[in-house]
């Protein structure tokens, strides 16, 4: 286990903590949601792929303290300015730890919050083999992105999310097949939290 801060020059842009797997394994990157930190899905990524390198960056802006990837002027209003300079640091730091580390495929996890950072970098990177979004919000209608084409996605969503409205959550699919992506779309009946069908279908998805 090795824990990499902002001022040991190691950390690439961003305070995370990093498992190292043997070279040539996969890289699980996760990315919390606003408040988290990069111990919320640390221990879960690990047991789901205990052989992969596991990533799990915290994010660089404060709201009130709560830690975030990218600024919003408002619930559900993203400063697109700076989703955009987010984007652009994540996906460096993504390619850097995946060259480093020999990765065989690049695989993310985000929920809310860290959800929507990995769903951009989906957007306009692809970059990412897998992807599991747990309860994602994408308030603009994304571009085309032809390199999306094969990409495994999962998005997992409460039918009653009052942060993530359902019918944002099935266009956010809709568009992902539009681009050819392989997607799983996973719903419960509930609100922002995240329930066992959602965990049983992420390890059905990693299997």
């Amino acid at each position: 286990m090795t824990v990499h801060q902002t001022d040991h020059g190691l950390d690439h842009g961003y305070v995370h903590r990093l498992k190292a797997g043997a070279p040539g394994n996969p890289i699980f990157f996760v990315f919390h949601g606003t408040g988290g930190d990069e111990r919320q899905f640390f221990d879960f990524a690990a047991d789901i792929m205990p052989e992969s390198t596991i990533v799990s960056p915290r994010g660089d802006i404060s709201e009130h303290g709560a830690a975030r990837f990218f600024r919003r002027t408002a619930e559900g209003v993203y400063d697109m300015a700076d989703l955009a300079r987010a984007t652009e640091k994540m996906a460096a730091f993504v390619g850097t730890l995946a060259r480093e580390h020999q990765a065989s495929e690049i695989i993310g996890l985000g929920f809310s919050n860290g959800a929507n950072i990995l769903a951009n970098l989906l957007i306009e990177k692809g970059l990412f083999d897998k992807s599991i979004l747990l309860h994602p919000l994408i308030p603009f209608s994304p571009k085309d992105n032809s390199d999306l084409a094969g990409r495994k996605i999962l998005i997992t969503a409460g039918q009653r999310d009052p942060i993530c409205p359902a019918p944002l959550t099935q266009s956010l699919a809709d568009y992902f097949i539009a681009q050819k992506a392989r997607v799983d779309l996973e719903w419960h009946t509930g609100g922002h939290d995240i329930r066992p069908n959602e965990v049983a279908a992420i390890k059905g998805f990693m299997a």
